[in-house]
């Protein structure tokens, strides 16, 4: 469980395959690149980074277009945890954004599956301060897992 989680998060934060062109995944290698995956169990999976320059916006915290993206990435590896053999499509994604993160600030975030269904599998997603636990963002992640035609 644990090495199928290391490894999709790895794949992402990778991107692209080396060459002189933008890499396939830009958005997912940009964002990932540091992340670090500190706990795997079952339906729940915990990783860490410090807020690098490339991920700020012009007030000089960390962009919420990084933060959605990871809830994107991290929301989808956890559902891995429980069985999940893809995951899917997104469906829809919405994050509350409650506080900022600055440079080099380490941000713990957390994935939880809320349900993982034959269809559709819901997580979320929980950004906090590692020095205070402060809450940062929260985030909900909805998928459409496809379903094995019978065909």
């Amino acid at each position: 469980m644990e090495d199928q989680v290391r490894r999709y998060l790895e794949k992402a934060a990778a991107g692209g395959d080396g060459d002189d062109k933008l890499p396939p995944k830009l958005f997912e290698s940009l964002v990932m690149s540091g992340l670090r995956l500190d706990l795997v169990e079952r339906g729940r999976i915990v990783c860490s980074m410090n807020v690098p320059p490339r991920l700020l916006n012009a007030g000089n915290f960390l962009h919420g277009g990084a933060t959605a993206t990871l809830v994107d990435v991290v929301g989808s590896a956890v559902m891995f945890t429980v069985g999940a053999p893809l995951t899917g499509v997104s469906v829809e994604i919405n994050v509350s954004y409650l506080d900022a993160a600055f440079l080099n600030e380490e941000v713990e975030i957390e994935a939880k599956v809320l349900r993982v269904g034959k269809a559709v599998g819901v997580t979320s997603v929980e950004f906090r301060k590692k020095s205070s636990g402060k809450i940062i963002a929260q985030g909900r992640h909805t998928k459409y897992l496809a379903v094995p035609s019978k065909i």
